[in-house]
């Protein structure tokens, strides 16, 4: 998917915790749906992941660029490849839901 300026103006105001916990959310979804339907789980993971390259994108968050195409790799070898990396749901799941409850306690 394309993002136009105004969705990327608008992701680009999000915190980095903000932007993480929606990423986190996306793929979520995408481990609930895989065993439920298959594509629905790959639209999920790839929403995902270009939320997550829109993240990368954003300036504020270069200090951080190592661990974000870290994170990149490892979900895209978790859904789309042999699991090098030892990666699970639970694993995920964690991870991501660290960002959503810092998220909330900034609002």
């Amino acid at each position: 998917m394309i993002f136009n300026k105004q969705f990327k103006d608008r992701w680009f105001k999000f915190s980095l915790v903000e932007q993480m916990a929606n990423i986190g959310a996306e793929i979520g979804r995408a481990i609930n749906w895989r065993e439920k339907d298959k594509k629905e789980s790959q639209a999920f993971f790839e929403r995902g992941l270009e939320l997550l390259d829109l993240t990368i994108e954003d300036r504020k968050n270069k200090k951080r660029l190592e661990e974000l195409l870290r994170v990149r790799e490892t979900l895209a070898d978790y859904f789309c490849f042999d699991n090098i990396y030892g990666s699970t749901d639970k694993k995920w799941n964690n991870y991501f839901y660290a960002f959503n409850y810092a998220a909330r306690l900034g609002k």
